[in-house]
């Protein structure tokens, strides 16, 4: 069993709520007086669909649809149409968002399955898609709140199309609805994925920087350029974005081929019969939920993830073996040996830098600097409480002990070490999550 906290799924179910009942609202409401200027409304409908067809993976596992964002985007802050007002209003920029997501998702599901893919789920089963959807409709809609009463009812006209007010004017509701995303986002990984939402909304906002700000500009020039170069400016505008994408497809290749590098490295003091069956996978997944406690966000638990898969790389250098691998039990300065021993391998392996040093330092005392080296990260600390833990639960199962009774010996042990062998802050943060590891 996985170490974590088991969501209880209210924000996520009030956010889709949300979404669904405004949905709901805006079909209604177009159903009763029709589709304004029908042309547009389809042709921004295929670009999100388009979108849909075209998503990427960014870290963390998350998708995006960058093109279908900014088409969403692009036709809430929609004004004038090469000099001629549009009137098609916020719901039915909700109602064209919606009509978009699902047939950008039925068409996916309509493309030949490639061998080596998952099999894609229906839209409505897919509780990624469902949260990205309901995100989508609701920052869209909020976007289209914002602008479109304003545009419509004439407050908008005193500012000219052309000049930097109008543009200011769009940057300001883009940025807004990009806020809106990205806490809706951070809310929703913190219903289903145990993160703090401190860290999620951190990790949301600094994703604005990178694609989040691609989708922002792209969104907010196509609604300009629509102004002066009609729908032409769909396909001109969108084409850089999708461009983009290509280069982050290239980005996740990467990614891959350095995830494979350490399973491999993971693997090898098992095969070699340094450590026992799946302890990499156990000390990393009790460090990433203790690593969630503590607040870290995507990236540094991927870091730490990576670093706890391979902290025991180092044992390959040992003439025999440790016992059952328990570098745990073993002399402090031993276990600094092999853990320097080990970063030194993982340096040449083309994984971020911060990995090696992670494993580097993990052995370290925490209750100060060693060798003037600097404190000691904490994704190190956390790594060694989660491999002492497994440790010790390893040799209380080969003593015959129950796995409850093993387990609250293993927290006492490491509570003897609280401040100064081990973190403190890890260990309490490790009582709380209950210690709960696969087997």
């Amino acid at each position: 069993m996985a170490l974590g906290r088991t969501p209880c799924g209210r924000t996520a179910r009030a956010v889709h709520a949300a979404a669904a009942a405004l949905l709901v609202l805006a079909l209604g409401a177009v159903g009763v007086r029709g589709i304004a200027e029908p042309g547009v409304a389809l042709a921004f409908t295929a670009l999100i669909a388009l979108g849909e067809c075209v998503r990427i993976t960014l870290p963390g596992d998350r998708e995006q649809a960058p093109i279908g964002a900014a088409g969403a985007l692009a036709y809430a802050l929609l004004g004038p149409l090469r000099g001629v007002p549009t009137a098609h209003g916020t719901l039915q920029v909700v109602a064209v968002t919606g009509a978009g997501l699902l047939l950008g998702r039925l068409a996916g599901l309509a493309l030949p399955h490639r061998p080596g893919q998952p099999h894609r789920r229906p839209p409505w089963g897919d509780p990624a898609r469902r949260d990205g959807a309901a995100r989508r409709l609701l920052a869209v809609g909020f976007a289209a709140a914002v602008f479109q009463p304003l545009y419509t009812g004439g407050a908008v006209d005193r500012f000219s199309p052309a000049g930097p007010a109008y543009g200011a004017f769009l940057t300001t509701v883009a940025a807004l609805a990009a806020l809106c995303d990205a806490t809706l986002a951070a809310l929703l990984r913190r219903s289903g994925g145990g993160l703090r939402f401190p860290a999620a909304l951190e990790d949301e906002l600094r994703s604005l920087f990178g694609i989040g700000s691609a989708i922002v500009a792209t969104g907010m020039l196509v609604s300009l350029a629509a102004g002066e170069v009609g729908l032409w400016a769909l396909p001109l505008f969108c084409t850089p974005l999708l461009l983009a994408q290509v280069s982050f497809r290239r980005a996740a290749a990467v990614r891959a081929t350095t995830g494979q590098t350490i399973a491999s490295l993971a693997r090898a003091t098992e095969v070699a019969g340094y450590t026992p069956h799946g302890h990499a996978r156990r000390v990393a997944d009790t460090a990433c939920a203790l690593g969630r406690e503590l607040g870290l966000g995507t990236r540094e638990l991927a870091l730490l993830e990576y670093a706890a898969l391979m902290h025991d790389v180092g044992q390959l250098s040992l003439v025999e073996p440790v016992p059952d691998g328990a570098t745990a039990l073993l002399p402090g300065a031993e276990q600094q040996r092999i853990a320097r021993l080990g970063s030194e391998v993982i340096s040449r392996t083309g994984v971020p830098r911060q990995v090696a040093e992670q494993v580097a330092r993990l052995a370290d005392p925490c209750s100060g600097p060693a060798g003037g080296e600097g404190p000691v990260p904490l994704a190190s600390r956390i790594i060694r409480v989660a491999n002492a833990h497994d440790d010790l639960l390893t040799a209380a199962r080969g003593r015959g002990v129950g796995e409850a009774v093993g387990r609250l010996e293993a927290l006492e042990a490491l509570r003897l070490g609280r401040g100064r062998v081990y973190d403190a802050r890890v260990v309490d943060a490790l009582a709380r999550v209950g210690g709960q590891t696969r087997r």
